[in-house]
């Protein structure tokens, strides 16, 4: 767990440190916060809980298609009458978007699929388990354009399932955050 948080930390590090270079090769590039819920078995046993982000988007000619790499960290707490634990999940997606309408319009709708690798980390009071599976992803947002730079407010969603055993961990996160570049 220690090893895959460091990973996330160092990529989300190499996508905030060379902004300038990025922004100015069409990359937008941002951070965001939010609501992580649970869903299926996993809403079962813990509560809503918070999530944090950071990625990068390269648009392809015409900025319609874009490539996105993204890192996260959260967590969410047993609900009531559960054996007391906290749940950690850490990861990161590879994601096509395909932006919609204009990409200089003032607001604009976006989806997203793509394929990452997660860790699962249940802390008990006496022990812990931990898996790092294949996790998929499908997901909406809206970008807001904020000013005459190249700043967006983003307003964003993800299921997203990792295929733990003996069940898949499946959340959505609602997330906002800003974007900056091109």
């Amino acid at each position: 767990m220690k090893r895959m948080l460091l990973a996330v930390l160092a990529v989300g590090i190499l996508v905030v440190a060379p902004a300038a270079t990025l922004s100015a090769q069409g990359v937008r590039w941002g951070v965001n916060a939010g609501l992580l819920m649970p869903m299926g078995d996993y809403k079962k046993i813990d509560k809503s809980g918070w999530i944090v982000g950071g990625g990068a988007t390269y648009w392809l000619t015409g900025g319609t298609i874009g490539v996105r790499g993204d890192v996260s960290y959260g967590q969410t707490k047993e609900k009531t009458g559960v054996t007391p634990h906290s749940t950690k999940i850490v990861g990161g997606m590879a994601s096509l978007v395909y932006g919609l309408g204009a990409s200089a319009a003032s607001m604009r709708p976006f989806v997203t699929g793509g394929l990452g690798l997660y860790n699962v980390k249940f802390d008990f009071t006496t022990s812990s388990a931990s898996s790092t599976k294949i996790a998929f992803g499908i997901g909406a947002g809206v970008m807001f354009k904020l000013g005459t730079g190249g700043m967006r407010a983003v307003v964003a969603t993800r299921f997203t399932s990792v295929s733990t055993s003996p069940s898949t961990t499946s959340f959505l996160p609602i997330t906002v955050g800003l974007t900056f570049g091109k």
